[in-house]
């Protein structure tokens, strides 16, 4: 049974929550708090498996109660924040935190409506408690060098990332790793909702030596650039530009890092290196697979770093992949591949 504690101000949330996690047979409400303080007290007492945190709420909000528990150096709940669509960069704040992952509150400004947002909080509830809590180390690396002698390459190679839980920390990591005159250009699924992708890519571009921006329709792939799917649209590319679409849901999610791999090696071949990163769920494999059968090149992130190993298995079971390593060390590999084969 996974206990878990709600945190949240308001009643018709805290309702809403217990009322469906209560309904599922290996899940069950351990308690409630109204606020930081009282989550506190409440943590210490039950001893939750997964923790629900609304980030605004009175006394306390659940940001700074996130700030007390992680500087704990034992703590290894995972946590889930709630958050409203204007939160954006408290989310992100929350995530660099060490938050599991977030989920957006139902409000007048999105569509999303109570039942898919309950399906999708049971789904990160249980990856959640699934999840490696060992906490990965993920910090500004100092930044690989880019050895590769043909540095005006026409055909350069094209790095295709895909990821979910775990994701931003899992990205930043990767991409402040990177050369400014990084040789390639990379197109990057993260699954998020609508608006959050542009935070993301901004919070990354602000660290990172590449260019990283959210895409949008029409943009082409360049060297030293790095294009974030937006949220709520799937990425394909067409006549190697940039194609969005809100085509039907795949593995629950959209963007889909299979839609977006699948193209990508149908337009550039053998010049695509496939990264999985950690990530609930199954996407990724068979785009991953479509790589592997272009001629391109597959790297998957290792259990022992990854926060969630779903989609990093999924491509494992599919045996598309030629390698798996640690987190720290995938911006290397990705060099000596380009190194390798540029």
């Amino acid at each position: 049974m996974i206990n878990v504690l709600i945190v949240d101000d308001s009643a018709f949330m805290r309702q809403i929550f217990k009322k469906n996690i209560d309904r599922e047979p290996d899940i069950n409400t351990i308690g409630i708090a109204r606020n930081g303080k009282d989550a506190l007290k409440k943590i210490a007492r039950y001893s939750p498996d997964v923790i629900t945190l609304d980030i605004e709420m009175p006394e306390m909000d659940g940001l700074e109660t996130l700030k007390v528990l992680m500087d704990r150096k034992d703590f290894e709940i995972p946590i889930i924040m709630v958050s409203a669509l204007d939160n954006k960069a408290n989310v992100m704040d929350a995530l660099d935190l060490g938050a599991f992952d977030f989920l957006p509150k139902p409000s007048k400004k999105i569509s999303m409506d109570i039942e898919e947002i309950t399906e999708d909080l049971i789904n990160k509830i249980r990856a959640a408690h699934q999840s490696n809590k060992c906490r990965v180390d993920s910090k500004k690396r100092t930044p690989v060098q880019n050895k590769v002698k043909n540095k005006n390459i026409e055909k350069f190679p094209i790095v295709a990332v895909g990821t979910s839980s775990g994701g931003p920390n899992a990205l930043k990591e990767l991409l402040t790793a990177l050369p400014a005159d990084f040789p390639g250009g990379m197109i990057i699924v993260q699954h998020m909702p609508e608006g959050f992708t542009k935070t993301l890519a901004e919070r990354l571009d602000s660290i990172s030596e590449i260019d990283i921006l959210e895409a949008q329709e029409g943009d082409q792939l360049e060297k030293g650039k790095a294009l974030i799917a937006p949220g709520n649209y799937h990425l394909e590319i067409k006549n190697q530009k940039v194609r969005l679409n809100q085509k039907d849901k795949r593995w629950g999610v959209r963007p889909c890092a299979d839609y977006m791999m699948e193209t990508t090696a149908q337009s550039f071949t053998n010049r695509v290196i496939g990264v999985v990163l950690t990530g609930m769920g199954h996407d990724g494999g068979l785009g991953m697979k479509e790589i592997k059968n272009n001629g391109g090149y597959c790297i998957i992130q290792d259990k022992e770093s990854s926060l969630v190993y779903g989609m990093p298995k999924s491509v494992k079971d599919q045996n598309a992949y030629d390698e798996i390593v640690p987190l720290s060390d995938i911006p290397h590999k990705i060099m000596e591949v380009i190194e390798r084969k540029f």
